[in-house]
């Protein structure tokens, strides 16, 4: 079996458990590729691993079974930017903080080596978004598995966001910025911003505003069929776009439209793993210190 290894920082209670990762792959004659910031903390920290092959770009990750994240939510955005279209299945080891996606604890890292050995777990499919511009955004990684965001790039200044659904003009929202997020970021930064929470699976995309200049303005569920086209304007004639991890300035020159991605992505999920436990736990639903 051939898996690829990508992750970022970690302290050191993870210590002990990604050494015991190593072993159990060395000894199980797996092989492995690192990617290149993750080989150069392990090389850096005195982590033995083993592994003589690396990836510095997406094009480079060979023909893995799957690719194990190390670290929280964002690593597991930045691995699906390094799988792309080739959608080899993901899974997220949670070294991190909240988890959401990055569900396999580092003391169950020799149960999930085992699992995806003999086949013991599921595919969830997760569905994307795309952008399109008249420019090269993100060097041909115009995909997210989260959310797209338009944010303004000064501390006073409102912007702009004229919304087009289907061609449809829908609103123009003044505002600090703008989420357009897939069911999978609707735990994430939409969440914060006032949006509900969709299960994974729903066929739909969420707008959301982020601090809105009208109060009576609301986030909205569209189906993921729609085109969603965005016009911005700013009184400094710029305005930042992120998606997912990746984020840059831009002008108001600049054309967006966003779309469902013709392709998804495909994270593993161990048997007994599932969002509506997840969702519980990690936002204390139902916990009341009086019972």
């Amino acid at each position: 079996m051939k898996i690829a290894i990508h992750g970022r920082n970690f302290n050191d209670s993870a210590r002990p458990f990604i050494e015991n990762m190593f072993h159990e792959l060395a000894k199980r004659q797996i092989e492995v590729q690192l990617s290149l910031p993750f080989r150069s903390f392990l090389d850096k920290n005195g982590i033995s691993h083993f592994s003589t092959l690396v990836y510095d770009k997406p094009e480079e990750l060979f023909d893995a079974r799957l690719v194990v994240s190390m670290g929280g939510d964002g690593t597991l955005l930045e691995t699906i930017s390094h799988v792309g279209k080739r959608q080899i299945p993901a899974i997220g080891i949670n070294v991190g903080r909240l988890g959401f996606l990055a569900t396999v604890p580092p003391e169950r890292i020799s149960d999930m080596i085992t699992a995806l050995e003999v086949g013991e777990f599921k595919i969830d499919e997760r569905s994307l978004v795309a952008i399109e511009s008249n420019i090269d955004l993100f060097d041909g990684l115009n995909f997210g598995l989260n959310d797209f965001t338009i944010t303004k790039t000064d501390t006073s200044s409102m912007i702009t966001v004229h919304t087009y659904l289907n061609e449809e003009f829908l609103n123009s929202y003044w505002a600090d910025g703008l989420i357009v997020s897939t069911p999978t970021g609707s735990t994430g930064y939409s969440l914060s911003c006032g949006g509900p929470v969709l299960v994974p699976h729903s066929q739909n995309f969420i707008v959301t505003p982020i601090s809105p200049h009208n109060l009576n303005v609301r986030p909205l569920v569209v189906e993921d069929t729609a085109v969603i086209r965005l016009e911005v304007k700013s009184r400094s004639s710029n305005f930042l776009i992120s998606l997912d991890a990746r984020s840059r300035v831009v002008d108001e020159n600049t054309q967006l439209t966003v779309r469902k991605a013709n392709f998804t992505a495909r994270l593993i999920k161990m048997l007994d793993d599932s969002f509506l436990n997840t969702l519980r736990s990690k936002l204390s639903w139902g916990l009341d210190m009086r019972n």
